[in-house]
């Protein structure tokens, strides 16, 4: 039989029992926001804070903090982050603040800014030298912001050059095993449903694993999130806090901290047991949350039901 490396042997093949089934712990990347290893997109109208909700995922999986102060990050790791539309100094800015707010420093977070003028995926020398980065610094999330600036001469309408561009990056994504975030526009016109507002080919709502897309209401912006193989949290609302550490706040009639408390307490558990380097103790997580057993146990349960918690004979990991 002909080698592999033969251009006219047959493609390798593997019996679907021998493929490694996904562990149940590495789902999330960002809980329920965005999925791990995986392609996704998001979405919004001009001035709809794409770049902000991308900054504060970006933030979020390189300190392994809450997203929003809600949605607990389950796989944290360095990032890599490229802002076409942005100088590096306007990107510091948003950092700082988000940072600011969430009681980061900034200086010890594993947040690379990709430092050139321009990245076009539709030129194969760029697209080798990001495969090349990308497998140096081995982020965990790569952030491109947005697609119209990535290519060049591109028509966003047409599914063969879409789908070209997209394929590579789901190349990129399996062969260094990195969750993309891909940056698009929205018209304004109106739709069933925000991904029916995607600028460009339907290959954009096609290709993603997780989508999030933002809608103007107001001074608020509403983010729904959907996903090709899980269920996904309600829509909920953001609002820019301005001031010396501007932000992202989830808000809603009762404020920006209306989290439910389960919630809340669920996002607190799992940053508590990623930053611990063993098991913990029932005792242990409440003496440190300061939280009733009562609540906690409830909390634990429902993590323990999500898969995103396990109990060992030593505690909690």
């Amino acid at each position: 039989m002909p080698p592999a490396s033969d251009p006219h042997a047959p493609f390798p093949v593997r019996h679907v029992h021998e493929v490694e089934a996904r562990s149940s712990e590495r789902r999330w990347l960002v809980d329920q926001l965005f999925a791990n290893s995986s392609v996704g997109l998001l979405g919004g109208p001009p001035k709809a804070f794409k770049t902000w909700v991308a900054a504060e995922l970006a933030l979020a999986v390189a300190t392994g903090t809450p997203a929003f102060g809600r949605f607990a990050t389950l796989d944290p790791g360095p990032v890599l982050f490229f802002g076409a539309e942005d100088p590096p100094p306007d990107l510091r800015t948003r950092f700082d603040g988000i940072a600011r707010a969430r009681r980061l420093d900034l200086a010890k977070v594993p947040l690379l800014l990709l430092d050139v003028a321009q990245l076009r995926l539709d030129d194969a020398t760029h697209l080798d030298r990001l495969h090349r980065t990308v497998a140096l610094h081995a982020p965990r999330l790569l952030v491109l912001d947005p697609f119209v600036r990535l290519v060049t001469g591109l028509d966003e309408n047409s599914a063969r050059d879409v789908s070209a561009v997209l394929g590579a990056l789901r190349t990129l994504q399996r062969e260094h095993d990195v969750t993309i975030l891909l940056v698009h526009h929205m018209r304004k016109s109106p739709a069933a449903h925000p991904a029916q507002q995607l600028r460009g080919s339907g290959d954009f709502s096609a290709w993603l694993d997780s989508g999030l897309y933002l809608t103007r209401d107001g001074d608020d912006r509403v983010l729904v999130v959907e996903h090709r193989s899980a269920p996904a949290p309600s829509p909920f609302r953001l609002r820019l806090v301005p001031g010396d550490a501007p932000h992202l706040e989830i808000h809603d009639a009762h404020g920006a901290d209306a989290a439910p408390a389960g919630d809340r307490l669920g996002a607190r558990i799992v940053e508590r047991l990623h930053a611990a380097d063993r098991p913990q103790p029932t005792q242990s997580l409440r003496n440190a949350l300061h939280v009733r057993k009562a609540d906690l146990l409830i909390a634990l349960r429902a993590l323990a039901e999500r898969c995103l918690v396990t109990k060992t004979p030593h505690g909690w990991t």
